[in-house]
């Protein structure tokens, strides 16, 4: 399971002003009065709970249990009311209908192809109550091609360490993030390593895919603003209108 070992330390190494961007972006852009949100791909619950402490009826899917031990437990901690699901985004047939649904932090880049993506806007269009949006971020293919070429981070406490590094995927416009971390387990150190897979298209295609998915009201932005994407930007986020 991709985030097998990376659940439990993956709070430490996220950007945690992250969270408050993807809030601020998603607040803008929902129908006002908008209360029913489905977060797909939700991790460690962070987003899912800033949603609830805002007032939001929160359910959140992971495909990760792991991921989800860890999102109950913070959920529980912050005094917040959030559904957990276990899931797999690409078949919401028994997940309800909801006003709006979130797929942020590039979590649809882990598709392995674009009938994977199809799939997901496909099963997200039947989820979704007339009116409703769709909104999700993917990497762009600037950010996919340049921005993570040679791309190396490296970041340790005294009890854990965590090394990134990136490298071109196999195929076209796609990456492979190679992570290693090492975890202090009384005296010693345990050793973690994950291979993830991420892979983009143009906005072209993504549109495509959208239009195919029966989503009429299409509008794309660049990096957490509201201005349109240029050839600079890392980071593509769409707001989708059923």
């Amino acid at each position: 399971m991709t985030y097998e070992n990376f659940a439990f330390i993956y709070d430490e190494v996220m950007d945690e002003s992250l969270y408050t961007s993807w809030l601020a972006f998603a607040k803008r852009h929902l129908v006002p009065g908008t209360k029913r949100i489905l977060e797909l791909a939700c991790g460690t619950g962070a987003l899912a709970c800033a949603f609830a402490r805002e007032g939001f009826d929160v359910t959140a899917l992971d495909l990760s249990e792991e991921m989800l031990m860890v999102a109950s437990s913070k959920a529980a901690a912050d005094d917040v009311e959030v559904q957990f699901v276990q899931g797999d985004m690409l078949d919401l047939s028994e997940a309800g209908t909801y006003e709006a649904i979130t797929c942020f932090s590039d979590s649809l880049c882990y598709m392995p192809d674009r009938q994977s993506v199809q799939q997901v806007f496909d099963t997200v269009y039947s989820a979704l109550e007339e009116e409703g949006i769709f909104m999700f971020d993917v990497h762009s293919l600037h950010q996919i091609n340049e921005g993570f070429r040679e791309y190396s981070y490296h970041y340790q406490t005294e009890d854990f360490a965590f090394l990134w590094d990136s490298f071109p995927g196999e195929k076209k416009d796609s990456v492979e993030h190679f992570l290693t971390f090492f975890v202090r387990d009384n005296n010693k150190f345990l050793r973690f390593d994950e291979l993830h897979k991420e892979r983009t298209y143009s906005l072209e295609n993504y549109y495509t895919l959208l239009e195919n998915a029966n989503f009429s009201q299409i509008s794309i932005y660049g990096d957490f603003s509201d201005n349109k994407p240029n050839e600079q930007t890392a980071r593509w986020f769409f707001v989708c209108k059923k």
